[in-house]
């Protein structure tokens, strides 16, 4: 059993070397991120961070499923430690991982949309299995998010940010590949390979040096508007209305009766 805990047991931790293995494994939810899971991948960042012993992070998941998102309902599992309430920026790791000196690569196993692309594209590298797929959905729950308003478009361009977000339509690897969202598609037998591979390379690099140029690359990046998306996240009719017609599995009432089917 691994002696490392993040305070939930849907994270599985595992020591290789001075590389540590965090497992998304949440199966009955579809790996879906509660809050003490986002929070959760957050302290695993900073533990690599802080723990002499440990110099990079592996973050990967179960089954056909790396992560698709926060989990609506906002559940807690079983002996799972109580976090802030709610997606606050206290919870979410994005910029933990993006501003994290240690080494943070992602072992894209399958389905990667909303918070769990995010994960992928702030990690410093992305490893991606060729039967992945992708997603941004958070406009057909009324979400308004701003990481991904400020960061797609100096991943893959304005066009095809625009395209994306505002479509939330799926696209494969291969696409993914090609418009520059990730760098690395790797059969997927070979995606634990090819993930601890990425790891030893950029751990051969120095780390002051790496630490300047990554604060440089991040620099590329626009201003988050948070305000905008937590006060909407606290007050919105719209996403409350999202979660709501998600639950109920119905459609939300922004859609128009008529909409001509395609």
């Amino acid at each position: 059993m691994s002696a490392y805990n993040v305070g939930t047991s849907s994270l599985k931790l595992a020591r290789e070397g001075p590389i540590l293995w965090c497992t998304i494994d949440r199966p009955h939810a579809r790996n879906a991120l509660t809050p003490a899971m986002y929070f959760g991948i957050k302290r695993a960042v900073r533990l690599v961070n802080s723990d002499p012993e440990l110099k990079a992070l592996i973050l990967t998941g179960t089954g056909d499923v790396f992560a698709p998102g926060g989990d609506l309902g906002g559940r807690y599992e079983p002996g799972d430690e109580h976090v802030p309430e709610g997606l606050t920026y206290e919870t979410l790791p994005f910029v933990a991982i993006r501003e994290s000196m240690a080494p943070v690569i992602c072992a894209v196993n399958g389905i990667c949309q909303a918070g769990g692309l995010l994960i992928a594209m702030m990690s410093d590298i992305a490893v991606v299995s060729d039967r992945a797929t992708f997603r941004v959905p958070e406009l057909l729950r009324g979400i308004i998010d701003a990481t991904y308003a400020a960061t797609l478009p100096a991943h893959i361009g304005l066009a095809r940010a625009r395209d994306l977000l505002l479509s939330c339509r799926t696209f494969d690897a291969a696409e993914a590949e090609r418009i520059g969202l990730i760098s690395r598609v790797v059969p997927h037998e070979d995606l634990r390979a090819a993930a601890l591979k990425a790891a030893v390379e950029v751990l051969k690099t120095a780390p002051e040096a790496r630490a300047h140029v990554k604060r440089m690359l991040n620099e590329q990046y626009g201003r988050i508007d948070y305000e905008t998306m937590f006060a909407s996240l606290a007050h919105g009719q719209e996403v409350r209305e999202g979660m709501r017609s998600f639950m109920e599995k119905r459609a939300p009432n922004w859609i128009p009766a008529d909409l001509p089917e395609v």
